[in-house]
């Protein structure tokens, strides 16, 4: 079955179990997984690497960019163009429609950022980030001193590249998501293996911030790529695979993925598909409730 069931209610917004296929395999380490609604297509990351790979159903695994500065995290914007967080940097950039690379943020009161993470686009166009430390490590990033005192969470405007810091309280904050009304804001804090869930202001910054979920199981894994599917369904990676809970914090069940899992994101025509990074490999499942968009 390649499940564990906690609720029955896992039935309905995953399935009875999941048939897991691997896309590819290979790779050193890979992250941010994104999906191309209108041609069809799949961006992840192999930060170690330092390259940005394609899949489609036609080719298969292809380079989308290389060198990647370590990208990690990708998202599109509401244009449809990528924006990625680079662990060798520190910067978030945009890629433009001739290819060229904007910088959208790279210092927070002349520091560095520490390293963008994971990445995530409102739809009045801002653009929401992690920057924990991780990037500043070896093989998952370029070695060095941090600048900045804490691991905090931002967000920046499009237009103008205003940088905002919204909140620092994290040991280290990782995945973050929407939830489809965007009144909600969840994101998870590796090391304390919990999500915290914030109150999305009508200016766009947060309020409260509780413990929403403790990400817990058997097995390799830990808090990490996290994102809500069209109902408000959370997934969260963790021990053991791909954590699922109802939008009331319902602890539904765990996807058992057979390596450490990073991250994923909803695509194929339907978004009823999967796609899961997972160490040195891509996979693909169907599940019932379908992702959303990402323009």
């Amino acid at each position: 079955m390649k499940v564990e069931i906690r609720n029955d209610n896992f039935k309905s917004v995953v399935g009875d179990g999941v048939e897991i296929e691997q896309l590819g395999s290979g790779f050193l380490f890979t992250e941010g997984p994104v999906w191309h609604p209108n041609d069809h297509y799949l961006i992840f990351s192999d930060m170690p690497g330092n390259i940005i790979r394609r899949w489609d159903d036609q080719r298969g695994v292809t380079v989308f960019r290389e060198p990647s500065n370590m990208a990690n995290g990708n998202a599109y914007n509401r244009q449809g163009r990528l924006v990625t967080c680079e662990h060798a940097t520190s910067r978030v950039t945009r890629t433009e429609p001739d290819g060229t690379i904007t910088v959208l943020a790279s210092h927070y009161k002349a520091r560095e950022l520490n390293s963008p993470n994971d990445i995530i686009v409102k739809s009045d166009g801002w653009i929401y980030f992690s920057d924990p430390v991780f990037g500043r490590k070896e093989f998952f990033g370029v070695a060095r001193e941090q600048q900045l005192s804490f691991q905090g969470v931002y967000r920046v405007s499009l237009d103008d590249k205003k940088l905002e810091l919204l909140v620092d309280d994290f040991e280290q904050p990782n995945g973050l998501s929407f939830s489809p009304d965007e009144s909600k804001l969840f994101i998870n804090d590796t090391p304390r293996g919990h999500i915290r869930c914030f109150d999305v202001k009508p200016d766009g910054t947060l309020a409260g911030g509780q413990v929403w979920a403790e990400v817990h199981g058997e097995g390799v894994g830990v808090a990490d790529g996290l994102k809500a599917d069209s109902e408000g369904n959370v997934y969260c990676t963790g021990p053991g695979g791909i954590h699922v809970f109802d939008p009331s914090a319902t602890y539904l069940g765990v996807i058992l993925m057979p390596e450490k899992t990073s991250n994923f994101t909803w695509g194929d025509e339907d978004l009823r598909s999967l796609f899961v990074t997972s160490s040195t490999s891509l996979y693909r499942f169907r599940v019932k409730v379908p992702g959303r968009r990402a323009f």
